[in-house]
């Protein structure tokens, strides 16, 4: 009997080839072909199942990650993967695992800050996974402020050791993955200490547990912080609690790419410049804003499906009611995230290109452009993973009641994701240090050295502060050219006028205290500038595909209006736009809202999710969700029993008016 497909008259609708727009997604034929490849195996192995995840034990789910990660690592040597296609398997896994930091931060940390020989040795056994690594930076008493992590590591002339010590409470070690339970070494960072001088922080690799029987050495307290947000989600993750009492490791564990400690305890700064570090830095934000699209993609992916299956109201002469995602009130919420998860798609794919740029740069010795890209990639990693975060919340909240079932996937979704707005730097620290930056971008000015990279429109900062947006009628919203200067003259004003309201404080870091508020704004007003000009830039290339360049430019044009209808007043008040051309910017959005309707459906098709990737029963390529809902309630260890357990210890007695006697 062949399926029914629920949602065929919606891809009927569809007005352009989904197939294309699937390679536009996934970046090229060869990304797409490998990623659906991929994510099938996954789907079609019981080992990877993970229906029943949620209802869990922590032990249990604890040891169901391990079993699936041995599994991964033996299917990924079995099958003699690629590193790119092992990499693909460990993520449609779709379980946080310790394997996320061993690969994702101890590997890129040696790589990126061990000098040669360091490589040589560790790598190697890296890569063949005969020791297991984690990132241990964060501290109880210290996050953002790297620089204020309170573990040492101290030279130890006599024996040519370091010394790693927690000297206080608050300098245990407390948050890193895969360091509560799995990881054998870590690479530490620590204060380094020689002949009683500060030398700030630095990184060591230090063994944990023994190879032969994983238990802690000696010195070392190491166990599992414990539950978090959530069921399932992350609580997969062993994140950990560590402390050291006067550990000694070779003095050779010390990364010692930037600086290095000698035989005689002397500091030395090397040859290989501190910007070193930035590479890294771009490369793990990069991939941040990438699973930034990932995830909100797979919620709006889920909304928008049951959005054309429920029906509500309407009705007339008995007939059908309305489709729930016919309603203007759907339309205004969902579609804006629709298009904003086609944008940070797009820039995380030029987030790839600066990090191949700065690679490039760096092996040049070539660093003045690498402050930009620094700033520009931690706007980006706080902008993007904030609209992420809010985004799965709202599409839990489109999806009604049901949304807030496990079995939708949104709950565990939205906790599996939320930390990306702490970890690798709070969002709104990173807001500030983009701040900074544009502060001191605008300070120069007037120094003839001409703005770079993302900030190149400052150089025009004359033209942006005077000039006027010549919309008259809605359609004129549909200029690229009108959409960039807005944005351009918005970000500019704000920053201009956040350094002149610095200029009227004697003591600068008063000033900023005292503004911080007013210049997170203005660097959220220059990260949408960005996202916004690099959508435009991608609509410039050849897209192939009928129909498919039509939908991106709807899609580019419903996430700017967008934005100008939500920071209407940013826009307002810098006399970037006038009310009435705000006015008129919603009323295009409108329009556009209709002109998305009938590609809802096949504009998450192009996504290209498996059912097991969505995990939801909401979100099925086929639209059966309420008979899947109601098969999928009975499972419910709940309902093994008709008659609770505890029927007769505690319902029974109060029914028959016997509680008072009863043995409870």
């Amino acid at each position: 009997m062949e399926a029914l497909d629920y949602h065929a008259e919606e891809r009927r609708k569809a007005e352009f080839d989904v197939e294309e727009m699937k390679i536009v997604w996934a970046g090229s034929r060869h990304a797409l072909e490998i990623n659906d490849r991929i994510a099938r195996l996954v789907a079609s192995d019981p080992v990877f199942q993970k229906e029943n995840r949620t209802m869990l034990s922590r032990k249990e789910l604890f040891k169901d990650t391990l079993r699936k990660v041995a599994h991964a690592w033996k299917r990924i040597n079995e099958l003699r993967l690629s590193d790119e296609e092992a990499s693909l398997l460990r993520f449609y896994l779709d379980q946080p695992a310790y394997t996320d930091l061993h690969w994702g931060m101890f590997i890129p940390a040696i790589k990126g800050q061990g000098t040669v020989e360091q490589q040589e040795k560790w790598l190697p056994m890296a890569y063949k996974m005969q020791i297991i690594g984690c990132y241990a930076q964060t501290e109880l008493g210290h996050g953002s402020n790297v620089q204020g992590l309170e573990t040492t590591a101290t030279f130890d002339p006599q024996t040519d050791e370091f010394v790693i010590h927690s000297p206080t409470l608050t300098s245990s070690k407390w948050w890193p993955g895969g360091l509560g339970k799995a990881s054998t070494h870590a690479v530490v960072y620590a204060r380094l200490i020689t002949d009683g001088q500060d030398h700030g922080v630095h990184g060591f690799i230090v063994q944990l547990r023994s190879l032969d029987d994983h238990s802690p050495l000696p010195g070392i307290t190491v166990g599992d912080i414990g539950m978090k947000f959530g069921s399932g989600a992350y609580n997969s993750m062993d994140n950990g609690v560590l402390r050291f009492d006067h550990v000694r490791i070779p003095r050779n564990q010390m990364l010692m790419s930037v600086s290095q400690v000698t035989r005689e305890g002397k500091y030395i700064q090397s040859d290989v410049p501190r910007q070193l570090v930035y590479g890294t830095m771009v490369y793990v934000r990069q991939k941040i804003v990438s699973d930034a699209s990932i995830a909100l993609s797979r919620a709006v992916c889920i909304a928008t499906r049951y959005s054309a299956v429920r029906r509500q109201f309407g009705s007339h002469d008995g007939g059908p009611e309305t489709q729930v995602i016919n309603y203007k009130t759907q339309q205004s919420r969902l579609f804006p995230l629709l298009a904003s998860a086609y944008a940070f798609r797009f820039v995380g794919e030029w987030l790839n290109w600066l990090y191949t740029d700065v690679t490039q740069k760096l092996q040049a010795n070539e660093f003045s452009t690498l402050p930009e890209a620094h700033a520009c990639t931690a706007g980006l990693k706080s902008i993007t993973t904030s609209a992420a975060s809010d985004g799965i919340e709202e599409c839990r909240k489109l999806c009604g009641g049901h949304g807030y079932l496990s079995s939708s996937g949104l709950p565990e979704l939205f906790a599996v994701y939320i930390p990306a707005c702490t970890y690798e730097g709070d969002n709104v620290v990173l807001l500030l240090q983009v701040a900074r930056f544009l502060m001191k971008t605008v300070s120069h000015l007037g120094s003839g050295k001409k703005p770079t990279g993302t900030t190149a429109y400052m150089g025009r900062v004359e033209h942006l502060m005077h000039c006027h947006c010549e919309v008259e009628r809605a359609e004129d919203w549909l200029k690229p050219s009108v959409i960039l200067e807005a944005f351009e003259a918005r970000a500019a004003r704000m920053s201009v006028a956040c350094a002149t309201g610095l200029n009227k404080f004697s003591d600068s870091e008063e000033g900023f205290a005292e503004l911080s508020a007013d210049l997170v704004e203005a660097a959220v007003a220059h990260c949408q500038l960005i996202i916004v000009s690099k959508f435009i830039e991608k609509l410039q290339q050849d897209i192939p595909g009928k129909g498919v360049k039509r939908q991106l430019e709807i899609l580019c044009d419903v996430y700017a209006l967008h934005l100008i209808h939500k920071h209407l007043g940013d826009f307002v008040a810098t006399g970037c736009i006038t009310p009435k051309q705000g006015a008129l910017a919603n009323e295009q959005l409108r329009s556009l809202y209709s002109q998305v309707r009938p590609n809802a459906v096949a504009l998450v098709d192009a996504f290209n999710y498996t059912d097991y990737n969505l995990g939801s029963v909401l979100g099925r390529y086929d639209g059966n969700v309420y008979q899947k809902l109601y098969e999928g309630a009975w499972k419910d260890p709940l309902n093994d029993t008709v008659v609770p357990d505890g029927y007769h210890e505690y319902i029974r007695p109060i029914l028959k008016q016997q509680i008072g006697t009863a043995r409870l």
